[in-house]
Formats: structure tokens, C-alpha cells, sequence
């Protein structure tokens, strides 16, 4: 009977550790998406994430890019960024990074499953330590989203969406370097404004240790489409 005690209690002394460095973090975004033409679109993003603190935004994130509407279901883009971390208010790392993305569309009934890939290169610089670094990074993520008071997307629509991403690193070890799951919903208020807020998991893994990551997502998009045929993308927590 002791001898389960101490279990107990060391197991709960163990749970409160964990959960004592483990807290939720913020992740803020706004997205614009113009469709300049039948074919052509402009993307653009603005992040700000709390991740040691909720409330004070520790990193950023500002890209953008063009993209290709091949098919209405298959969607090549091209990306440049600019991202920066910060420890004790001080900027302890930058980034700028180019991408390459392929996403292909498969729907069933009122589910879309987005297949995202893309691979990314990047260049580091940490003014702290003058130091210079660059790295090759894959990623690939399914979206699956889904209408709950419509058949499709449109102004007055709910949605729910849920996703997984993996990401690979061609550079360092260990190659697999993070995984994200996130659920969440979103309302689509007119033709333009949609909001998106949600639960993002990040599990980020390294030779000095794995590592949680627990965000409370929230997001507004914008769309600016002068089109009949009205296409609303929700790019989620990126």
C-alpha cells in the first residue's frame, strides 16, 4: 500500500512539473489574399506569437508570395519572408526564408482535404553571437475542413477545420524536426472578413531535448476576389 503512495505522489509531483513548464502561448495572425486575375493571386501574412509569455509577442513573422490556380483544385505558389525571435526583449535570431509550394485540393461531399508541400530555405543570423547559419527544410500538411451550416464556404458559413504537419530537415538531426496538430473553427462574416481561432499542438524535436509548444490560435483573413466564382482559403496556423 506505501509503496503505491509514493507512486502516486511521485507521479503527481512529476505531472505538476511538466505542467508547470508547459503553458499556452499566443499565436496572432492576419492574412490578405487579392485575386488580381482569373488565374493569379497575391498573398500576404503578418504573425506576432507570445510563446515564453501570452501576452508579450516574442516573435514575428511578415511574407508573402504569388500564386497559380493551374486547376480550381491545384494551386503552385512562391514565398519570401522575414522572421525574427526574441529572448529578454532583445532580437536573438532573424530569418529570411524563399519557399516553393505545391497544394492540391481532393473533396468529399462537404469535405475539402488539402495536401500542402513545400520546401523552404532559409539564412539565419544571430546578432548576439555574429554568427551566420543557413538550412533546408520540407514540410508537408493535410487540411481537412468542413461547412457545419452550409454546403460550401460562403458569407454566413461555419467551418471546421483540423490539420497535421510534419517537417523535415535536410541540414541537421534529427531530420524530422516538428509536428503540429491543431483543431479549430472559423465564420466566415461577408464576402471579405473571415475568423479563425483554434487549438495548435507544436512538438519540436532535438538533440538537447523535445520540446511542447501549446498555442491559442487566433486569426483574421481577408479576401479581396471581384470574381462571380468566390473561392475562401483559410490558410491556418502557418
Amino acid at each position: 500500500m506505501k509503496n503505491k503512495v509514493y507512486f502516486i505522489i511521485i507521479f503527481l509531483l512529476s505531472f505538476s512539473a511538466n505542467a508547470q513548464q508547459e503553458h499556452i502561448s499566443s499565436f496572432n495572425a492576419l492574412t490578405v489574399t487579392y485575386k488580381f486575375h482569373p488565374k493569379f493571386f497575391l498573398y500576404a501574412e503578418g504573425q506576432l506569437r507570445g510563446i515564453e509569455d501570452f501576452s508579450y509577442p516574442d516573435y514575428y513573422e511578415i511574407k508573402g508570395g504569388v500564386g497559380y490556380n493551374l486547376t480550381k483544385n491545384h494551386k503552385p505558389f512562391i514565398g519570401i519572408g522575414r522572421y525574427g525571435n526574441y529572448k529578454n526583449h532583445i532580437m536573438d535570431k532573424e530569418e529570411f526564408r524563399v519557399w516553393l509550394q505545391d497544394v492540391i485540393d481532393l473533396k468529399s461531399g462537404k469535405f475539402k482535404f488539402e495536401n500542402r508541400f513545400r520546401a523552404e530555405k532559409s539564412w539565419f543570423y544571430e546578432p548576439l553571437k555574429d554568427v551566420h547559419s543557413d538550412r533546408i527544410r520540407l514540410r508537408y500538411r493535410l487540411n481537412i475542413s468542413v461547412p457545419l451550416n452550409a454546403d460550401t464556404v460562403k458569407p454566413g458559413t461555419i467551418f471546421a477545420n483540423a490539420y497535421d504537419e510534419v517537417f523535415f530537415v535536410t541540414t541537421e538531426k534529427p531530420s524530422f524536426a516538428r509536428n503540429r496538430v491543431f483543431g479549430g473553427f472559423g465564420y466566415q462574416i461577408d464576402e471579405n472578413f473571415g475568423i479563425a481561432t483554434g487549438y495548435l499542438w507544436q512538438r519540436e524535436f532535438a538533440k538537447s531535448g523535445n520540446k511542447n509548444i501549446h498555442f491559442l490560435y487566433l486569426a483574421l483573413n481577408i479576401t479581396i476576389d471581384g470574381s462571380d466564382d468566390k473561392d475562401y482559403q483559410f490558410p491556418g496556423a502557418d
